[in-house]
């Protein structure tokens, strides 16, 4: 099987563009609403610092376990690959399956319609307008990616570096121009049960998503199985240190009940530090890490359909190259179109939802598909997970725990979202492996 990057010129992403990609794709608009839901399940300052720490080393521990799967498997698909190469064809494909029609697709259309919103604090656009801002986002940003991948990395990269200052300048300013809140006296520390501190975790684990898809893009890197580890390494690290300090300033402009019941609690800290102007500012900043995750995810998805239609897993004319561009053009272009469908189609709620039991029963696939590769005679990986078997195993616990928690809170509408993963079962059997095996 020709693999994309070698259909290509050269491989444009280094270290800096890999980082980029992983920390612009975890910093979305998500660490800017999903504190409310945090603090919810844990009310103490004691309690929701330690729960995003605790989600940031859960995304470090998955980080290791992926970045030895991609060092093994040193090509364009990322988790598909993974699931592919160490458990079966099959799962590799509900993976595919799972990501177009329900995690990958509703991603963009989640962070697409969260762009609009943000885009209407400056002008009203009513349902409908919020809708056609959040289609045209998906649109423009496919036509950057579909116009070459050094365009779709390097808008990344300078995205992701304009976030990050304006994070940090946000902190510097609540540290040195916001006064501290009065807080209620249990809100200092305070007992918080296991089942709700896993469900705390869980949500937290919300906006650490997307830390595995620089892998997509191996095909693309120099060097990458030296690069991705540590691009994931550096990246799942510095986003753990940037939502701790970004919580730490919530709570410190803001009573923790007033965070509870908070929508934009980014908005709410700044307006109570430096009123609307403030507000306006990090509404800015909330549009531009909208902008960056959605090219993070635009460039990322369509490199595993073209991995797919490669070996014969999805339609054969996905795996058209573009000849000028040199990018998976028609990929890209169906990602569009589906993603549009969504956000014309659903709600915000329903597309989050959908997402999460969906991408968190695959990622404990993943990590079982490590265990299985370690016992292959003659496995020589460039990069070994660190902690190995424990971090794994951990990973696998903590994945089924979030897909679990996600699955109980909403039995009805996660039946639905597994009974659309589960019909990619006879799809394989009966219309794709046949195909796959004959022309083989």
């Amino acid at each position: 099987m020709l693999d994309y990057a070698i259909l290509t010129k050269d491989r444009p992403i280094g270290l800096l563009h890999a980082t980029a990609l992983v920390v612009g794709i975890i910093i979305g608009a998500s660490i800017f609403v999903q504190p409310s839901e945090v603090n919810r399940h844990a009310p103490s300052i004691a309690g929701v610092l330690s729960v995003w720490a605790a989600a940031g080393l859960i995304t470090l521990f998955g980080s290791l376990v992926c970045a030895e799967l991609s060092s093994a498997f040193c090509r364009t698909g990322g988790v598909y690959v993974f699931l592919k190469e160490t458990l079966s064809p099959g799962c590799g494909f509900l993976w595919g399956w799972a990501m177009f029609w329900i995690v990958h697709s509703g991603i963009i259309a989640a962070s697409s319609v969260i762009f609009a919103r943000y885009v209407g604090y400056f002008a009203p656009l009513g349902a409908a307008g919020t809708r056609a801002a959040a289609i045209g986002g998906i649109l423009l940003l496919s036509a950057v990616n579909y116009a070459g991948v050094r365009r779709g990395s390097g808008l990344q990269t300078v995205v992701t570096v304009a976030k990050i200052a304006a994070i940090l300048l946000l902190l510097v300013m609540v540290f040195v121009f916001g006064s501290p809140a009065r807080q209620a006296a249990s809100s200092a520390a305070g007992r918080i049960p296991f089942g709700e501190f896993a469900l705390a975790t869980g949500a937290a684990l919300y906006a650490f998503g997307g830390w595995h898809m620089v892998t997509y893009s191996a095909g693309e890197t120099r060097k990458p199985e030296k690069t991705i580890p540590r691009a994931l390494l550096i990246g799942s690290l510095l986003v753990t240190a940037c939502y701790v300090l970004l919580n730490a300033a919530y709570l410190y402009l803001l009573p923790l009940d007033r965070v509870v019941g908070s929508t934009r609690v980014a908005a709410d800290a700044a307006e109570a530090m430096g009123g609307a102007r403030a507000g306006a500012a990090v509404s800015a900043l909330v549009i531009l890490s909208s902008v960056g995750v959605l090219n993070g995810v635009i460039l990322a998805g369509p490199r595993m359909y073209f991995a797919m239609a490669q070996e014969g897993l999805a339609f054969r004319w996905l795996a058209r190259i573009h000849p000028r561009f040199e990018t998976p053009s028609r990929a890209i272009l169906l990602q569009a179109a589906w993603s549009s469908v969504l956000v014309a189609t659903g709600t915000y709620r329903g597309l989050y939802t959908r997402v999460v039991y969906t991408e968190w029963l695959f990622f404990a696939l993943m990590a079982v598909g490590l265990f299985r590769l370690r016992r292959r005679a003659g496995y020589r990986p460039a990069y070994r997970t660190w902690g190995y078997p424990a971090v794994p195993a951990i990973f696998i616990a903590a994945a089924l725990a979030v897909a679990g928690m996600q699955i109980a809170a909403d039995p009805a509408q996660s039946a639905t979202g597994l009974t659309l993963v589960m019909l990619g079962l006879p799809v394989y059997y009966f219309r794709v492996r046949p195909h796959r095996y004959a022309n083989h």
